[in-house]
């Protein structure tokens, strides 16, 4: 059930047919990016659980966000298992980067898909293709949810707010 009103939350903050965000109008304009991850190709073993260490989150950069937001989102999912890996709100507007396995202050982190807080690394089965979806979203305002809230509560938040986002995409099998 979690899962459910979490994959719907987060079709809608993607982008779907009928979403309206918070402002009435939508960009794709941020541009992601990363030192470690290519648009397309593999996600690197470091950041799966397939990791020698325990993985942490990858390193992000983004540019292109309207002036005049609130803060920035990211949220890391798979979207054809609808499941969430990362869920940071509330970042500074100021903020241009996150480094890896960093979470930049002010910013919160919300539960994923597993109940946890923080990067939880996706696990792909061999030959079993996933892809992963890095998002940042521009939100005209903070949310203002406490660390650790709930996945369905920021999804929401972050779907009601969106005005720009931009997507890094990767795979794995």
């Amino acid at each position: 059930m979690l899962a459910a009103g979490a994959a719907a939350a987060l079709a809608a903050a993607g982008g779907c047919t009928g979403f309206t965000p918070g402002n009435g109008e939508l960009t794709e304009d941020i541009n992601v990016s990363s030192t470690l991850l290519m648009e397309g190709s593999m996600l690197p073993d470091a950041f799966t659980c397939r990791g020698e260490e325990k993985a942490g989150s990858p390193p992000l950069q983004w540019s292109g966000q309207p002036e005049d937001i609130g803060s920035f989102a990211i949220v890391a999912d798979d979207p054809g298992s609808a499941e969430v890996f990362w869920v940071l709100f509330d970042l500074d507007p100021a903020t241009v980067e996150i480094r890896q396995d960093g979470v930049p202050q002010p910013a919160q982190t919300g539960e994923n898909s597993f109940g946890d807080t923080g990067y939880t690394p996706p696990c792909p089965e061999e030959d079993d293709p996933h892809e992963y979806r890095f998002t940042v979203y521009a939100l005209d305002q903070k949310l203002e949810l406490p660390q650790g809230a709930p996945l369905t509560d920021t999804l929401e938040g972050i779907s009601a707010h969106t005005v720009a986002r931009g997507s890094l995409v990767t795979a794995a099998e």
